[in-house]
């Protein structure tokens, strides 16, 4: 058999014949987005939502209110057109003096915005009425106990004692399953030790390998996912309003309630959008990252290779199209080859545990389980270092009588073999 693709791979696309016995795409469908999305808040905030009663009925006007929301990391949810319908519906129909009302900015460990982009995050609108605060994950801190697994929830000052509301968006994570919800409390708005302390729960606690309970749309027994609901509960959000988008920045949900239940819904449609049955896997897999901005650095595109191993058979051959014009993407990303010669990377990595420091090793990791072969604009020598072979040059692929998937929205497509 015999397949043409043309995959993206920075602004570009890369023209690719593909021989295989078997050969199958494995992409998403476009959803539909939100037509009137500010008729669509009303309607969510206004009715009974999903496990709560109307935002009016659990917000009174002397109260004071911190409404929660992410940083310019997650710019891609635009929740810039969401921060003022909040705070119009707050100040409005409820009678909230702008006093009263705080946009806390759920930073984790990422360092502090500035003025200009807590504008862009939360809106001129929103940052010319009320305080637009950075959350400072090494600042004072409330301490309100521990979880089951022994983490300590320091949380910032503005989220004791108030009202508080969670405005996020949800994505499939790494480690916790899915962005969003729970996590705007925690690693949002938690002290670094907080973090740290959860973050931990990512790497295997006995073995030499990342936790094979935690990983992208698993949340069922997954340890990072748990400990961060318990610390959400402590913390006790009086509603949560969750958002997805599609590849466009469109909002294509908006869903409102309680903080969890309309966490858990964005997830479903999150599912729907990005998770695609995968029945059998693959001797092959050919994944694009899915061009740019998907594939501006190894950071962002480990995404698609992640993707591509779960369609991928033990022992498999996994083509990756991922240009990296940016290189590994935050500066320390690369950094964490030096423990490669001695093999102390997973004790590094447990000793000062970073997202990006996990993601470097979740990538040297599935460069061991299987035959990786990257096509990027990155050094032969980093390549080769982290366990990967170099693909020079893409244009006809002959896999003999192999089974082979194409992916070529990697990034966005998350295969789903629990349904079979």
């Amino acid at each position: 058999m015999e397949k043409t693709f043309s995959l993206a791979y920075g602004t570009q696309e890369i023209p690719l014949t593909i021989r295989g016995g078997e050969i199958d795409v494995l992409d998403v469908l476009p959803p539909s987005p939100i037509e009137d999305v500010p008729a669509a808040f009303l309607e969510a905030v206004t009715g009974d939502g999903l496990g709560a009663p109307p935002l009016k009925e659990l917000i009174s006007p002397e109260d004071k209110v911190t409404v929660i929301i992410s940083d310019i990391t997650r710019a891609w949810m635009h929740q810039e057109k969401i921060c003022p319908l909040v705070l119009d519906y707050l100040h409005d129909e409820i009678g909230v003096p702008d006093e009263n009302i705080v946009y806390l900015v759920a930073q984790g460990t990422h360092r502090a915005m500035t003025e200009a982009e807590l504008r862009r995050v939360a809106s001129y609108e929103v940052y010319d009425r009320v305080k637009v605060v950075n959350h400072d994950c090494d600042g004072d801190v409330v301490s309100l106990g521990k979880t089951s697994r022994g983490t300590e929830v320091e949380v910032n000052p503005l989220v004791v004692g108030r009202k508080v509301i969670l405005l996020s968006g949800t994505v499939h994570h790494f480690f916790a399953g899915y962005g969003g919800g729970r996590k705007s409390i925690l690693p949002g708005v938690c002290s670094r030790r907080t973090i740290m302390q959860n973050h931990a729960h990512a790497l295997s606690p006995t073995e030499g390998k990342s936790n094979p309970l935690c990983g992208l749309g698993v949340t069922e027994g997954n340890p990072v996912h748990e400990d961060m609901v318990e610390a959400a509960r402590m913390a006790n959000p009086v509603y949560g309003i969750s958002l997805a988008v599609d590849g466009q920045g469109r909002h294509v949900a908006l869903l409102a309630g309680h903080w969890h239940r309309a966490w858990q819904e964005s997830c479903r449609v999150v599912d729907s959008m990005s998770g695609v049955p995968l029945p059998e896997k693959a001797d092959v897999v050919v994944v694009s990252a899915g061009g740019d901005p998907k594939d501006i650095n190894l950071y962002q595109g480990c995404k698609a290779m992640i993707n591509g191993y779960q369609a991928l058979k033990p022992g498999g051959r996994l083509i990756f199209l991922c240009q990296c014009p940016e290189g590994g993407g935050p500066e320390e990303f690369f950094g964490w080859s030096k423990y490669l010669a001695d093999r102390s990377l997973e004790s590094a990595l447990r000793q000062n545990f970073t997202v990006a420091g996990y993601i470097f090793f979740v990538c040297v990791e599935i460069a061991a389980a299987c035959r990786v072969e990257i096509h990027s604009a990155l050094p032969r020598e980093t390549v080769e270092e982290m366990g990967m072979m170099v693909l020079d040059h893409p244009g006809v692929m002959d896999f003999g009588d192999s089974r082979v998937i194409v992916m070529p929205h990697g990034g966005a497509t998350v295969p789903l073999t629990k349904f079979f």
